[in-house]
């Protein structure tokens, strides 16, 4: 589905399909978004332009972390993280995964649904259901990425959607199943928690940058109290 352009004249014009926009940085995109949204703009000032690292792991080094994260504390999943990788030689690729016995990774501290997450993942890619290869990712839409993703055990659109905004940097990704996201929402634009539905129509004017409103909305949420009731008596909200 290709998004909309810019509302206003601004820094550059989504890519069609994919949900990225050209070489718009996530810095031109919240200057771009402050320009529209006094809220974002509010929220620009008291926080900053948007971090998202440039990732040094691989597409499927990536999905294999967020898979082995799941459902642990922070510590514990880390270990077992670096426990899997050594496992694998550190070689954390579909092919090893597959050609490494199973009770060597459940010795690495996998349970066996997220034994079997890994080794699902590892099939799709390679037999193409999974495209993670950097020219076949740019030729899908974040749609499709989403849809493909989700076929594998273990990873659902929040997953999915979670690697398209930190790893592969798409800036037009709106995941209105976040709760952070939500919450943030609800504190910084001063309304009743919306329902991911909601959530879904109040995004269209942040398009095609939906992703960076999505960032100012977790850290909205992370606000101290007295710091968001300072920035709800702001006069450029009024």
């Amino acid at each position: 589905m290709a998004v909309s352009p810019p509302a206003r004249s601004g820094t550059g014009r989504a890519r069609p399909g994919t949900g990225r926009a050209g070489r718009v940085s996530h810095r031109q995109a919240a200057t771009e978004l402050a320009g529209r949204d006094p809220v974002i703009a509010d929220l620009v000032r008291q926080v900053g332009y948007p971090v998202v690292p440039v990732p040094r792991q691989s597409h499927f080094a990536s999905l294999v972390r967020s898979i082995t994260h799941q459902q642990l504390a922070g510590a514990a999943a880390r270990t077992i993280h670096g426990r899997v990788v050594a496992a694998l030689g550190g070689e954390v690729t579909p092919e090893r995964i597959l050609a490494t016995a199973p009770q060597t990774l459940r010795a690495a501290g996998l349970s066996g649904n997220k034994l079997a997450s890994l080794c699902d993942l590892a099939g799709k890619v390679v037999d193409g259901t999974v495209v993670l290869d950097a020219r076949g990712l740019a030729r899908e839409s974040d749609e499709e990425v989403v849809a493909r993703l989700s076929t594998v055990r273990g990873i659902g659109v929040w997953t999915a959607q979670m690697f398209l905004i930190f790893h592969l940097r798409r800036l037009d990704v709106w995941p209105t199943g976040d709760l952070g996201v939500r919450k943030g929402y609800a504190v910084a634009w001063r309304v009743p928690l919306p329902s991911p539905r909601a959530l879904a129509e109040l995004g269209d004017p942040f398009r095609p940058y939906r992703s960076v409103a999505a960032w100012y909305c977790w850290r909205a949420a992370e606000l101290p109290r007295e710091a968001a009731a300072e920035d709800a008596a702001s006069p450029s909200r009024t």
